[in-house]
């Protein structure tokens, strides 16, 4: 029988057998190659910390091979390579209107990289990244890496990374960053003056939704400058002064969720053209996602590479599962 992997109880993944049935009309069936988790929110509901309920099944996008089709299914092929919504298991059956076609160049890194296009792109666009900006990306799990990316394409003429882990620094570098920092508050600050004539940048994004990391991205901004807030954060138990600089250098903050609509810009922008645009941008390789997906271990492997996103997630940026 095909395997899942799901979560028992908090922290505690295993892999579990399921039986398929036959394939419903209006569906197909996926033999899935590739595919991976979401480490941040997916994570906050793995410790239990939301509200989740158990067993519940762990991971995020997948990828792989139409196996069966079921009726009143058109425009499909059997062996035909597509990607969707599912957790880590080793068959899927997707609604026909939810599948996601690949382009023949497209790489499976690429496609599991779609869910963190989406916020990284609404992020971004809240900001108002302009050309010539000055921005910086605070933290750097998928979310930021593509967050990165995104200022790159709109304009920004200098992109700066702060990240505690090296090994996510030098991947954003690689896909085009100019200047990557430590996260502790005094190299950051210091690093982010520097390299802007010391006015600071202009636009942070923040996705590691950790107080410290707002608290660091408040004194580092430049006079005026925007913080789009893209993490989603526990509640404040410390870490947070806004008396320091903040009540003296007036910055903005935005609250950036690309999912909830209507969209700052509606009617012109929604989160169906937020997702189309990351696929399509996807598809043509605009975007780098080679070394964001690291590392790629063996299904078998999955339930201590799914530990150690948790536990210690130095070890990756996205996880990989190959099938």
């Amino acid at each position: 029988m095909p395997l899942e992997l799901i979560a028992t109880a908090p922290r505690t993944p295993e892999l579990r057998e399921y039986e398929d049935g036959p394939v419903p009309d209006g569906r197909v069936r996926v033999q899935v190659e590739f595919g991976a988790p979401k480490h941040g929110t997916e994570m906050t509901e793995y410790r239990a910390n939301r509200g989740s309920r158990f067993p519940r099944g762990l991971g995020n996008m997948c990828v792989g091979r139409i196996v069966e089709i079921g009726g009143g299914v058109e425009g499909f092929e059997i062996g035909e390579r597509v990607a969707g919504y599912g957790s880590l298991r080793e068959t899927h059956t997707w609604g026909a209107g939810s599948v996601l076609k690949m382009s023949e160049r497209m790489t499976w890194k690429e496609a599991v990289c779609y869910d963190p296009a989406h916020f990284a792109l609404g992020g971004v666009r809240d900001g108002n990244a302009r050309a010539g900006d000055h921005v910086a990306v605070f933290g750097l799990g998928a979310l930021g890496q593509m967050s990165a990316q995104f200022a790159r394409l709109s304009g920004a003429d200098t992109v700066s990374l702060i990240d505690p882990i090296e090994a996510r620094r030098q991947a954003a570098l690689n896909a085009g960053a100019d200047f990557a920092f430590d996260a502790d508050p005094e190299v950051a600050v210091s690093g982010l003056k520097e390299v802007s004539g010391g006015r600071g940048p202009d636009l942070i994004i923040e996705t590691s939704a950790n107080y410290r990391a707002l608290d660091t991205a408040l004194r580092a901004l430049a006079y005026g400058g925007t913080i789009a807030y893209m993490g989603w954060p526990k509640e404040c138990e410390g870490g947070l002064d806004f008396g320091a600089k903040a009540h003296f250098e007036v910055p903005n903050m935005i609250f950036t969720r690309a999912c909830s609509e209507p969209n700052r810009d509606h009617p012109r922008w929604s989160f169906q053209r937020i997702r189309e645009t990351c696929w399509s941008w996807l598809n043509a390789g605009k975007l780098r996602c080679e070394e964001i997906v690291s590392p790629v271990v063996p299904f078998k492997e999955v339930v201590e590479a799914y530990r150690s996103i948790d536990e210690a997630p130095e070890l990756s940026v996205k996880l990989g599962v190959a099938f």
